[in-house]
């Protein structure tokens, strides 16, 4: 029986004016000439079956993306289950309804689409449950280590299961690695030359790697302090004595990242770390198994 998540919001309202013309670039990029299978099934009407299948319990995502494939091809999509639900293979999803050259125009791209965008979120909602049954409270997020062209697939598919996508882009929040603080000579110093330019209005995150670095971060005023592959006791330790020392002083959040797995997330997801962000939730996914049966006709 398939469930659905508590207060699930229409996450396509989100989407840009410009998504849609990525999907119509899809479809040129599999089509850039002559259709020839298209050609031997013709245009006779037909009515095509979306299965879920695989092996696991997966999370369906990429429903906004999937339609407009076959909205721009002529076809009509009619949803059996609601983005975010999760279901048990094998389900019958949703059904196509068009030309059968137009079904097949768009059933490779809005397949592949698919089943990445419901693997990231399926992992997505696996590593949130896991930190919140060991009594995580804050926030499980992804990264910005995204297939180029296909962010914003991937980052949907993070909010459709349940966890925060991170930042977007570079233009989106400040974030200030090992590379710029090299760079400019000091913590302090790229901090300082950010707020220039960055504002009021921008969150300003700083990676270190140690507790030191971390303390000169929150003296110079960052919002985020990323403790980036400190792991076990010694994150544990960082963070109280940090929060301890600067508790009334300075307003900042403690994000951990870098090599979370589901065998260690139990360790990481200390409450006194506000974030917890990993690439675990979209890079090497497993994809979910879709496919697309064009029915015989009954009569």
């Amino acid at each position: 029986m398939a469930s659905s998540p508590d207060n699930f919001d229409h996450y396509e309202h989100l989407l840009p004016p410009s998504w849609k013309t990525q999907v119509t670039a899809w479809l040129q990029e599999d089509t850039p000439s002559f259709d020839y299978g298209g050609f031997v099934v013709g245009e006779a009407p037909r009515e095509a079956f979306l299965l879920g299948k695989g092996k696991q319990t997966a999370v369906l995502a990429g429903a906004p993306f999937f339609t407009e494939v076959f909205t721009q091809l002529g076809c009509e999509v009619e949803w059996h289950l609601k983005e975010g639900e999760t279901f048990e293979p094998v389900k019958h999803v949703a059904t196509v309804r068009g030309k059968a050259r137009h079904i097949l125009l768009g059933e490779r791209v809005a397949l592949n689409m698919l089943a990445r965008c419901s693997g990231i979120a399926t992992q997505s909602k696996k590593y949130k449950d896991l930190a919140r049954a060991v009594g995580y409270k804050g926030i499980i997020a992804g990264t910005r280590k995204t297939t180029p062209g296909f962010r914003l697939v991937e980052k949907y598919g993070m909010l459709v299961g349940g966890i925060d996508p991170h930042r977007h882009d570079l233009s989106s929040m400040i974030m200030l690695k090992d590379n710029h603080i090299w760079s400019s000579g000091s913590i302090t110093n790229a901090i300082k030359q950010a707020r220039k330019v960055g504002g009021f209005s921008l969150l300003l995150e700083v990676e270190v790697g140690s507790e030191a670095e971390a303390d000169e971060a929150i003296d110079a005023g960052a919002d985020i302090v990323m403790l980036d592959n400190i792991e076990g006791a010694e994150l544990a330790g960082v963070a109280s004595r940090l929060k301890d020392k600067w508790a009334g002083k300075r307003k900042f959040l403690f994000e951990s990242s870098g090599n979370i797995t589901e065998a260690n997330l139990h360790e990481r997801a200390i409450n006194g770390i506000d974030i917890l962000s990993t690439s675990a939730v979209h890079q090497s996914v497993q994809h979910i198994d879709f496919s697309l049966k064009i029915q015989k006709p009954k009569n």
